[in-house]
């Protein structure tokens, strides 16, 4: 699971900046605050990488999709994209854990064969 929602995060993180460069022109927020929250919404992504086998990491990054959904008020266009971004979100977790639960029986049916 780790490394689907690390590619997803890390992927995030960059659209958020791109986000932020674009917001910058056709928005009336303030450059300081665009880059204080855009900037610690990436970080945000880059460090939840590092937690995820950590429980409430899923929470956090469901959290972060929701946010990046509602920047779609100061630039539209991350509507859509922040919808994708959930779904891509969804299909880590969902995905990441069949495929953790299929890596544990291979690693478990060597050791059964040898115990038998």
């Amino acid at each position: 699971m780790r490394t689907l929602c690390s590619s997803t995060l890390i992927s995030e993180a960059m659209v958020i900046g791109f986000a932020a460069l674009v917001a910058m022109r056709l928005s009336h927020v303030s450059a300081a605050t665009l880059w204080s929250v855009s900037g610690a919404a990436m970080l945000l992504c880059v460090l939840l990488c590092g937690v995820l086998s950590r429980r409430g990491a899923v929470t956090i990054g469901w959290a972060l999709q929701i946010a990046l959904i509602a920047s779609g008020t100061i630039v539209g266009m991350m509507y859509p994209l922040g919808v994708i971004f959930a779904g891509l979100w969804w299909a880590s977790v969902h995905y990441g854990r069949k495929i953790d639960v299929i890596k544990a029986a291979r690693a478990a049916a060597p050791e059964a064969a040898a115990q038998a």
